[in-house]
Parts: C-alpha cells; sequence; structure tokens
C-alpha cells in the first residue's frame, strides 16, 4: 500500500512530481502575479496613472474628432451623422452625454485640413503620456521619448476610420435592439456593445504595447495581453454609461457646480480606465518574460 502510494507520487522516471507539475495553473498564476508585483516595486501606479490621465485629457477631444472626420472621408458626412444620432440615442440623457457625442460627431464632419492638421499636435500627447508611463516599469533609458512617443502614435489615424465605423455599425444595431424592448433584447445590446469595443480596442493596444511603449513584447503574450485588456476596458466602459444613467447631483461636492462636477467625474473615470490598462499591460509584461523563462529552461 505505502509502495503504490509513493509510485502515485512519483512521474514515470522515479522522480518526484514538483508542485508546479501537480498544479500547473495555480503554480503559472503565482509566477505571472509576482512578476506583475516585481514590476509595481518602488513605482506608484495611482500616480502613473493619473499623469496618463492628464495626457489623455489634452487628447482625447482632438482624437475623437479626427477619428470622425476620417470616418465621414470614408464613408459620407450623412452616413456619420445618421449614425451619430443613433449612437447618441443610445446614451443617458442625465449629464448631456448625447449632446456632447452630437457636437463631437458635427466637429468631425465639418473639421477642415488646416484645423485637421493642428488637431494632430494635442492628438499627439498621448502617445507621449503611454510611452513615459510603460517606460516607468521598466529599467530601460532612452533619449527624445515625447518625439518617438507622439511619431508612433499617429499611424494609428490611418486605423481610426476602419476601427470607428464598425463601432458605429454596432451602436445602429443595438438601437434597434433598444427599440424592440425586451430582456432578451437588453442582453444582446449589452452583448454587441461589449464585443464591438473589445475588437474595436485590440489592435490599438497590441500597438500601444509593443510600438509606442518600445518594449517589443513577444507575439504570444503580446496578443494574450492586448485581448484580456481590452475586454477589462471594455466592461468598464459599460459601467461607465451606468454610471452616466445615475441619478446623481454630481455638482454637490462642488458648490452645485454641475459642469465642474460632471468633469471632475469624467476625469476619474478616465484615471479608473488608465489604471486598468496599465494593469494590463504588467500582466502583459510579466507573461511574456514567464513564457521565454519557460521556453529557455530557466
Amino acid at each position: 500500500m505505502a509502495g503504490s502510494l509513493v509510485a502515485r507520487r512519483r512521474g514515470t522516471g522515479g522522480t518526484p512530481l514538483t508542485p508546479e507539475s501537480a498544479r500547473p495553473v495555480r503554480s503559472w498564476w503565482r509566477a505571472l502575479l509576482a512578476g506583475v508585483r516585481h514590476r509595481l516595486e518602488g513605482r506608484d501606479l495611482a500616480l502613473i496613472a493619473a499623469g496618463l490621465t492628464f495626457y489623455a485629457g489634452i487628447a482625447v477631444v482632438p482624437l475623437l474628432v479626427l477619428a470622425f472626420s476620417f470616418t465621414a472621408w470614408l464613408t459620407s458626412a450623412e452616413r456619420v451623422r445618421e449614425l451619430g444620432e443613433r449612437l447618441a440615442g443610445l446614451l443617458p440623457p442625465e449629464l448631456g452625454a448625447p449632446d456632447a457625442v452630437a457636437r463631437l460627431v458635427e466637429a468631425g464632419v465639418d473639421l477642415d485640413p488646416l484645423h485637421g492638421l493642428l488637431a494632430l499636435l494635442p492628438m499627439s500627447l498621448y502617445g507621449e503620456g503611454v510611452r513615459r508611463a510603460l517606460l516607468r516599469f521598466s529599467a530601460r533609458e532612452e533619449g527624445l521619448t515625447s518625439w518617438r512617443g507622439r511619431l508612433t502614435a499617429l499611424p494609428l489615424l490611418l486605423l481610426a476610420p476602419f476601427l470607428l465605423y464598425p463601432l458605429l455599425l454596432a451602436a445602429d444595431a443595438m438601437a434597434a435592439l433598444a427599440d424592440s424592448g425586451g430582456a432578451w433584447a437588453t442582453v444582446g445590446r449589452v452583448a454587441v456593445g461589449f464585443y464591438a469595443v473589445l475588437a474595436a480596442l485590440t489592435l490599438p493596444l497590441a500597438w500601444g504595447f509593443r510600438v509606442v511603449g518600445g518594449d517589443r513584447v513577444r507575439w504570444p503574450a503580446l496578443v494574450c495581453g492586448a485581448l484580456f485588456t481590452a475586454a477589462c476596458l471594455s466592461g468598464f466602459l459599460q459601467g461607465f454609461v451606468l454610471f452616466l444613467s445615475l441619478p446623481l447631483d454630481l455638482g454637490a461636492p462642488f458648490g452645485g457646480l454641475t459642469v465642474v462636477g460632471g468633469v471632475v467625474a469624467v476625469g476619474f473615470w478616465l484615471w479608473l480606465l488608465h489604471l486598468v490598462m496599465l494593469g494590463g499591460w504588467l500582466v502583459t509584461d510579466s507573461l511574456d518574460e514567464l513564457l521565454e523563462r519557460r521556453r529557455t529552461g530557466a
């Protein structure tokens, strides 16, 4: 009996089974999280996310305006206006989100080449912010960080209409489901929105992690990490839409100034989204190192 128990606890060659081979999934998770903790040592994740949020606050409006403008060139101004109205109709009206979307669509459709060139400068600042933020989690040093980040982010503009237009089509499908009503239509609307945003974010995240960030993450870890991060961000964006529908008096902590409260609320959600994005990057980088160690047997 004892001999059979010992035999079961040994491999085919008589070598004792290690905890890693007996519990591989748990071992992988522990090693992955250990890599994330190691990258966070001596670094303030919340402060780095706040810095990246500052860059995003400058870049988000020019980025969206340029994306709507390029999509209008790809399709037509009337088509973008029509789909923009459908998207605005999906958003809760409490904090003026539909009106904000309508203004962004109109600004993008009416954008002239001169103002488009001027919008490139604030838009490219987000690339600089991403590169500076990801550089904080590595020992790598480089010069011209700002220009490297800005120039490597610009090619994503060429993809903007091919990413935004499917999102607008998904919003049209979601609006049709909302018009039909019912529990299953609600579930379908949430599912369409989640997977549409996930698909739209995966490629920009992969580009940001590998090219804009300047860290040559290998493809297996890059694909897994970009998909994982895009799924998390998509879920948080669904939560932001739910937040917009809550009957909150955002101006109460600011002397009744609702506009100030709305700006602070949007900034807070941007900060949360960047916390999630940076967390996804840490998981991706740790997974890349773990896969390389397992491949080389280190």
